[in-house]
């Protein structure tokens, strides 16, 4: 026997489980930290910008040509772009989870260099930018003055200098963007009358700055070719490039007739300010230059935020006096708080599923051989993730939290049978081996199941593959190390430490363990209190009257700080009390056991006699089970689909439009309103405003704004009224009331990191017809209207249908009653998806930026009066561009950097429509023309932005589900609106994290069905039976009934923002609880089948099975279940990931429990009966059904034809019968 070997070499089974740890424990502290394992797309950003055109300018000549290039990219999901009034544009191409983005990069540049040719001059000049950047900030860096005495531009441009290009040689860094950047510009303010008065045209200015300011290369002297030249040589240098504002102000414009120069100087102002003046940033209302960091949608955010911290307080030892930084958002304590919480969590459950041991097997030495299996089976399980490229995320630390109650399972059954064989007179180690006869098989099929459950896990592909796969694997290595350590060391140690008890003796801990836990117990309860004593203790002129005092003299003289001489004492104090009252403590524990073993064996006979009872009444217990299994699938159909669950993560992000046309300054005001606003409610921590810019549309606009709202710590926001929706709430009936001049919006963050901007959806709707902007505003604001709730507007329903008014007040008085205290009601009304008449709004919040009317102004130049008064076109062209336009001329050096050079007319000159009509041109005849007299002047509306997705003209549509409502629902809400209400021209399409929802689509039943065939098939092939596994699967789908009515019903538990859809975490639940209710199932089957083999009855084995497995499978289950409670009462980041899982699983073993041990005995004395009537038991059958075995588990691949025909012929012999043999104790 395998497992003798081990019981006869301990030592060896110590050294393997040793190293297994050992090995474990040293790959831990290599293990990267991330918040998921890399489950966001990749993203390849297109960049680049066009001064002067507005946003349909921008579509047409840039986007345009750029994105029929770049469409159909490989392994491309969809791309997305963005062209705004200030010239700018932006595309952001999603690829497939997998692709290795460094080629994409390469994919997408090559795309574009395609596309170049057909693009602006001004865009061949400066450049087409192609990056990888995750959409997200991970960071920003607010770089201020706090006495004030540096302004915008120069904070702007330090920032720029000495900290962006530091930071963006980091690795792990794609990016870093200045919010509200102020480059430095060579700014050359025109003034258009003097220009007039000299007779100059803007493109004269032009034309003397591209002439006199250019870098010349002007070679050198003394460089011969032949042999005895110049003995010297030198290199010719000369003023090319200029280099400040003098020199600019001499560059030399006109020579009259008279012989007088002008100068530039003579026609405006120069300085050198900013390039753009669109953009405004504020911290907590004064002013500042924001460093948004993005990084490689590939790279840890943890060690990336880590080694940007670091640097920026490398950098600011070099800061001048009066500069400062400060770091108000960062995604990264949310990430490191969720992990340690994790962690916590999982020490909980380690201390639970302890607990458990210790009160099912009562005696240290036999709690000591399962816990030995957690370091084991769980740290062992580091190496494996360490091998196998995994990180310490949130799934694979919620596996190693459910594996804790699986890596014990394997050890009670080794202990529970052991010591059972012990009490029955036999020594430990004749025992341990005939225990290890009877239970080597079922541990080994155990670990066999959960394996077959989990490793198919991790090929399912999409993002459902990527949430499965780590999470899978986890769980998988660390049942097998269990199963390893279950046949090695848990037989041997059970050889050497268990021992025949005598009546009434019990000694649950011994002394010394008793005083370690006195001391932990005094190190952390007690020392708080003697701290006031040890400082006491310290003060010279006190007089010492205590023994406390005394002692904290004696500590602080051998130079322990009071904190330390306070633990110290304490936790000896706390060892001695326990270590004193080790007897009575161990006393009290027995007495306590000797009922509580009382109370289970009753237990057992009412449980064995119930068993007896549905035994006789199986076709009524198999009606039962068929209406249940209906109703599980009803359930399931009517419960709610999700994706992953909204989580708080200490902030949330705002976006803020104005009316159309509303200046910077107006914008700029408003913001600062709302902040102050914002800041004044509870649990808001800081805010950091932004204004001219969209993050969420990744747009430019004077009327735009973007504010990130950080909430106070986790430790600060324990009660339910400080949660982030709740806090989010609040705040937008407060803005919409106080600032009726402004669209706010406020979502939460994606779940997700680089998965989108925003927490919510987003429908993006598709013109494809061509109808123009004009109609797709329309359209959008029509939805938009139909599905936001107001006080006019019930919203739709999950159907996406309008909701009547008398049916929404329906709705609202049947919550009533429910919050009235009709708990029970509510419960069954969850359960069966029933409820009130009414009907209830499914979306919520829903916005759109997008805008169409703009008002604008259209110049239309009249060409034939262009050729009558002799003007030439290009020249009004280049005059608009100039005096209006902010015309990008060339490039100046300064700070070891290049700068832009502009041209623009003075801002009296552009401030009103009138002054274009004002500006003047030279005609060929040498006098100057106003514009006015060639062009005439209207006001018309037109886009501030214009999107396109996947090459069609669209506009988003951002929203969220009401709460209580699952995002699948009210996706599918948004989808029947939106295919009932656009116009046949029209289309949508899905995005962002909504997309990645849709492509998940329904695994959640496929993956539960294919986990349920492996287990049928791997139990088949193990057992070569096609009945033993029917008996353990049955019950199996049952588990899902108790997991679904649980996250339906998780208030009823207590566990609030948990969720009550079928989320990603919820699906994760249940493959493990397809493994778990196997377990069980296979505890009674295989023990019952070897009772029968032995000349029992089936009804007997089955019986016997029952009596002797309860207690096992009871303490197994208890133990899971008390290790999931950690996950489901959880607080803090990342607790609405662990509510979800510990709903679903708690609920579903407490089912998988339920159901096992009621069914399971039921289900396999009728299907053993029934394999051994006349018809199942005749030869050709037991030869077809096993041939077919061999072909479904592919052992005909490597099983001989010939043993398949000896099978054949040794089944039609006929068999000989068994004699009848009692079994004794021994066997």
């Amino acid at each position: 026997m395998f497992t003798r070997f081990f019981i006869d070499r301990p030592i060896f089974a110590s050294v393997i489980s040793i190293v297994i740890t050992l090995a474990g424990a040293l790959s831990l502290y290599s293990l990267p930290v991330a918040m998921f394992p890399q489950i966001a797309p990749p993203t390849v950003m297109v960049s680049c910008q066009y001064p002067g055109a507005n946003a349909q300018v921008v579509s047409d000549t840039v986007a345009s040509p750029i994105e029929q290039k770049v469409n159909g990219v490989d392994d491309m999901m969809y791309m997305s772009s963005q062209s705004t009034n200030d010239g700018n544009y932006t595309l952001t191409v999603t690829f497939k989870q997998g692709v290795d983005l460094n080629l994409a990069q390469v994919l997408v540049q090559n795309r574009v260099a395609l596309a170049v040719p057909m693009l602006p001059d001004v865009i061949k000049a400066t450049g087409v930018t192609t990056r990888k950047r995750s959409p997200d900030i991970l960071l920003s860096i607010g770089l201020f003055s706090p006495d004030a005495r540096y302004d915008q531009l120069y904070l702007s441009n330090y920032a720029l200098m000495h900290i962006r290009e530091e930071m963006a040689r980091l690795p792990g860094i794609s990016d870093v963007g200045v919010l509200g950047t102020r480059n430095y510009s060579m700014r050359i303010w025109l003034d258009p009358d003097k220009l007039a008065m000299r007779e100059l045209n803007a493109g004269d200015v032009v034309a003397a700055l591209r002439e006199q300011n250019a870098q010349v290369a002007a070679g050198s002297v003394g460089q011969s070719s032949e042999a005895g030249g110049s003995r010297t040589q030198f290199t010719i240098d000369t003023l090319g490039r200029l280099e400040d504002v003098d020199q600019f102000g001499d560059v030399i414009v006109k020579r009259t007739r008279d012989g007088r120069v002008v100068r530039i100087r003579d026609l405006g102002e120069i300085e050198l300010g900013a390039r753009s003046l669109d953009i405004d940033s504020e911290i907590n209302g004064q002013p500042v230059a924001n460093m948004a960091v993005f990084m490689l949608p590939d790279s840890n955010a943890l060690e990336t935020a880590d080694v940007v911290r670091a640097k920026i307080a490398e950098l600011k030892q070099d800061f001048p006096e009066g500069l400062d930084y400060v770091i108000r958002y960062d995604t990264t304590p949310y990430i490191r708080e969720s992990i340690q919480e994790v962690f916590k969590t999982l020490m909980d459950s380690v201390v639970l599923v302890a607990l458990v041991v210790l009160l099912f097997l009562q005696n240290w030495r036999s709690a000591l051989i399962p816990l030995v299996a957690v370091p084991v089976g769980i740290v062992g399980t580091f190496a494996v993730m360490l091998g196998m490229g995994f990180s310490l995320n949130n799934l694979t630390l919620f596996g190693l939290v459910l594996a804790i109650g699986i890596v014990v399972d394997d050890a009670i059954v080794v202990v529970e049978a052991v010591e059972h064989h012990i009490e029955r007179g036999l020594t430990p180690r004749a025992a341990t081996i005939q225990a290890m006869s009877e239970v080597s098989s079922p541990v080994v099929a155990v670990g066999l199941v959960l394996t077959a459950v989990f490793i198919p896990c991790a090929f399912i592909s999409g993002i459902t593959g990527q949430f499965f796969r780590q999470f899978a694997l986890t769980i998988a290595s660390a049942t097998i190390l269990s199963t390893i350590n279950s046949l090695t060391l848990s037989p041997a140690l059970a050889a050497m430490l268990l021992k025949p008890r005598g009546k009434g003796e019990y000694q649950a801990l011994p002394r010394f363990v008793l005083a370690g836990i006195g001391a932990w117990l005094g190190y952390t309860s007690l020392s708080p209190r003697l701290l006031p004593y040890f400082e006491r203790a310290g003060a010279e002129a006190v007089h010492r009257a205590s023994v406390l005092d005394s002692a904290g003299d004696l500590m602080l003289r051998l130079g322990a700080s009071p904190e330390q001489a306070a633990e110290a004492v304490a936790a000896v104090i706390g060892g001695l009390a326990l270590w004193t009252f080790a007897g009575p403590l161990n006393f009290v524990l027995g007495r306590f056991f000797t009922l509580f073993n009382r109370g289970f064996l009753a237990t057992a006979g009412l449980y064995s006699r119930l068993v007896g009872g549905l035994l006789r009444v199986f076709m009524l217990v198999f009606a039962v089970y068929a209406g249940l299994l209906f109703l599980t699938y009803d359930t399931f159909i009517k419960t709610p689909r999700g994706f992953v669950p909204s989580q708080d993560m200490g902030y949330m992000l705002t976006n803020i439009q104005l009316p159309d046309s509303s200046s910077l300054e107006r914008t700029r005001a408003t913001l600062r309103k709302i902040a102050a606003i914002v800041r004044e409610e509870p649990g808001v921590a800081s805010t950091v405003a932004i204004s001219g810019q969209s993050l969420l549309l990744s747009a430019f606009g004077s009327n735009f704004g973007t504010m990130f709202v950080t909430l106070e710590p986790f430790s600060k926001r324990r009660t339910n009224d400080l949660y982030y929706e709740v806090i989010m709430n609040k705040l937008r009936g407060k803005l919409a009331a106080a600032v009726p001049e402004a669209n706010v919006s406020m979502f939460g963050p994606p779940p997700i990191r680089g998965a989108g901007r925003a927490g919510g959806w987003m429908l993006m709707v598709e013109d494809r017809g061509d109808l123009g902007p004009a109609r797709l505003q329309r359209e959008i604001e029509r939805l938009v209207a139909l599905a936001n709730v107001s006080p006019t507007n019930p919203g739709i329903d999950v159907d996406g249908d309008p909701i009547p008014p008398e049916d929404a007040a329906k709705s609202e008085a049947a919550e009533k009653p429910k919050a009235a205290g009709g708990g029970f009601r509510a419960w069954i009304e969850g359960l069966t998806g029933g409820g009130s008449a009414g009907r209830s709004p499914a979306v919520d919040g829903l916005t759109s930026v997008f805008r169409a009317n703009v008002p604008q102004i259209f110049l239309d130049v009249d060409r034939d009066a262009c050729l009558v008064k002799g003007v030439p076109l290009r020249d009004v062209f280049q005059t608009l561009q100039a005096y209006l336009g902010s015309l990008y001329v060339n490039d100046f050096n300064l700070f070891g950097r290049t700068w832009q050079v502009v041209v623009q007319a003075l801002p009296r000159y552009r401030d009103q429509k009138e002054d274009i009509s004002r500006l003047q041109v030279r005609n060929d005849r040498g006098t100057m023309v106003p514009i006015g007299a060639v062009a005439r002047v209207e006001e018309i509306n037109g886009p501030l932005i214009l999107t396109r997705y996947n090459m069609y003209p669209a506009a988003s549509i951002n929203g969220s589900a009401v709460p209580g409502v699952s995002s699948g629902t009210a996706i599918r809400a948004m989808e029947r609106l939106a295919q009932r209400e656009l116009p046949d021209a029209m289309s949508f399409e899905w995005t962002e994290l909504a997309f990645l929802e849709q492509q998940a689509g329904n695994t959640a039943l496929y993956v539960f069905g294919f986990s349920i065939a492996m287990v049928f098939l791997v139990l088949a092939a193990q057992f070569e039976s096609w009945s033993m596994p029917l008996a353990v699967i049955l019950s199996v789908p049952l588990c899902m009934l108790s997991a679904v009515v649980g996250v339906r019903n998780s208030a009823a538990l207590g566990v609030h923002n948990a969720g009550t859809d079928i989320n990603i975490f919820t699906q994760v639940g249940l493959v493990v609880l397809v493994g778990l209710a196997s377990k069980n199932a296979i505890l009674i089957v295989q023990f019952a089948k070897l009772i029968h083999n032995q000349g029992r009855s089936i009804r007997e084995a089955t019986l016997e099975a029952c009596r002797l497995r309860l207690r096992p499978i009871i303490m197994t289950s208890m133990a899971f279940i008390l290790g999931v409670v950690p996950l489901l009462y959880a607080h803090g980041a990342g607790s609405e990931m662990r509510k979800s899982l510990g709903v679903a699983v708690f609920s579903g073993m407490l089912g998988v429990t339920l159901f096992g041990i009621v069914l399971t005995p039921v289900f396999f004395y009728v299907i053993d009966s029934t394999s051994e009537s006349r018809f199942f038991s005749s030869p050709w059958v037991r030869f077809l059904g096993r041939t077919t075995l061999d072909v479904l588990t592919l052992r005909i691949l490597w099983r001989p034809a010939w043993t398949l025909t000896m099978r054949g012929a040794a089944a039609v012999r006929p068999r000989r019968k068994k004699p009848h043999h009692e079994p004794t104790d021994e066997t």
